[in-house]
């Protein structure tokens, strides 16, 4: 019978870039019940968010380099004893070496099993104040130093201990300052709380209705419950009854920055999952949402089915404007685009890993695209917003700042740049970059 641990080394040597996105589709595969479905969800989710560590521990206790196939068992196996404490270290050794003798067979087991009870024999509670020994988050440390010493190396530091891939940390040493950027990594490397939108009501009504320990939001319809809490938020009767969403702050402010009215007509590119979208319906106007995957957009009806929006919102399957007919004009336009998710690295662990040269080059292509299908849909005196959950300069100011270069008639009206911050600071839990433009003839 094929195993959590099993599928989830399957899923880390498919090579996936986005390997959260396969655990569905494995768990079916491997035909996992709903708790092991769980546990290769977690195992998967914490490989992704502590990977930089994972690498560092397995590379300190390992002999020799080990292949890829035994360094993803190796990962997996250091993730539970030093990340997942409701899994007892007897069982994340031995399930670990299991799985790697089933699919590699029993050297190779027994090599794991070594590597796996060495680093546990140097395993010890609380922490040290040590940074090279210290597992951030996990209250445990080392006997000895294991990670690279930030008064050296701050950026090989970052990427050892908190997972901050160092490429990433240098631009924000660059940008923030060394404290910044360090406060901004710790925050990615920790799960965080659920940001949720209050719609109908006053949001100390809908708080005691929760039955959560929530705290207020910097905006004032917002409300951040535990981390670990959607279920019991899914089955509230705010919930159910369409008098609150799960949204974060930023990306109600971008769609709060349109400014739309009631009766008006709006276009959302890039709508799903369509947290902007219900705003705009929300405040009255008539909603074109469009998303290139139909698939994203089936959870966006029902989501405003849920708060009896449905019918000011109507949905095209459609990349960027190519579904609209050349004459159709707006009051207003949200571009939602595509981006690195730098402002969101808590929510989207996985994008730390994927961000690079390349990857900014190609986004930004698109983001140019999109915005310049969707300025010819905006009519004379509306207004076109422009969102990114990214952080970084190219994908947010500079992209304004490039489009008014190259198209007379427009002004830019308003601009926001948010960085995350903790949820006991109230957040926002998400960053990211929005601009409001007007066209002016």
């Amino acid at each position: 019978m094929k195993t959590a641990r099993q599928a989830a080394w399957k899923i880390l040597r498919s090579g996936s870039t986005m390997p959260l996105r396969e655990v569905d589709r494995v768990a079916a595969a491997y035909e996992l019940d709903d708790r092991d479905r769980g546990l290769l969800r977690q195992l998967i989710g914490t490989e992704v968010r502590r990977r930089g560590s994972l690498r560092a521990i397995a590379a300190h206790f390992a002999k020799g380099k080990p292949s890829a196939d035994v360094a993803a068992h190796l990962r997996l196996g250091i993730a539970q004893l030093c990340f997942l404490d409701r899994i007892p270290p007897h069982a994340a050794v031995s399930e670990t070496v299991r799985s790697a003798a089933d699919t590699l067979g029993l050297a190779r087991g027994r090599y794991i099993n070594g590597v796996l009870r060495s680093m546990q024999r140097a395993l010890r509670p609380g922490y040290s104040g040590d940074p090279t020994r210290d597992l951030v988050g996990a209250g445990r440390h080392f006997e000895m130093p294991v990670f690279r010493d930030p008064t050296q190396h701050p950026l090989l530091w970052m990427e050892d201990a908190l997972s901050m891939p160092a490429a990433l940390a240098k631009r924000w040493h660059k940008r923030y300052g060394e404290e910044q950027a360090t406060a901004l990594a710790r925050l990615a490397v920790k799960e965080p709380a659920t940001s949720l939108v209050v719609l109908e009501g006053e949001r100390e009504e809908v708080a005691a209705q929760l039955d959560l320990n929530t705290t207020p939001g910097t905006h004032p319809r917002v409300l951040l419950a535990p981390r670990g809490t959607l279920s019991t938020v899914f089955a509230s009767e705010p919930f159910r009854h369409g008098r609150l969403t799960v949204q974060g702050e930023t990306a109600l402010r971008a769609a709060e920055l349109l400014e739309a009215q009631e009766g008006e007509r709006v276009l959302d590119l890039c709508a799903a999952p369509g947290g902007k979208t219900v705003m705009l319906a929300h405040a009255g106007a008539q909603v074109v949402a469009v998303d290139v995957n139909p698939t994203r957009l089936a959870p966006l009806e029902v989501n405003l089915a849920r708060v009896g929006l449905l019918e000011r919102v109507k949905t095209l399957v459609s990349d960027g404007c190519a579904a609209l007919a050349e004459s159709a004009l707006f009051d207003g336009v949200l571009v939602d685009a595509p981006c690195s998710n730098t402002g969101v690295l808590a929510a989207r662990p996985g994008a730390r890993w994927r961000f690079g040269p390349k990857q900014t080059e190609e986004l930004c292509a698109i983001q140019r695209s999109l915005l310049e299908g969707a300025c010819k849909h905006v009519r004379d005196g509306g207004r076109l917003v422009y969102s990114v959950c990214s952080i970084e300069p190219e994908e947010g100011p500079q992209q304004v700042k490039r489009f008014l270069e190259s198209h007379a008639g427009w002004e830019l009206e308003e601009e926001l740049v948010a960085l995350p911050a903790d949820a006991a600071a109230g957040g926002p839990l998400d960053g990211g970059f929005t601009a409001r433009l007007r066209r002016n003839g």
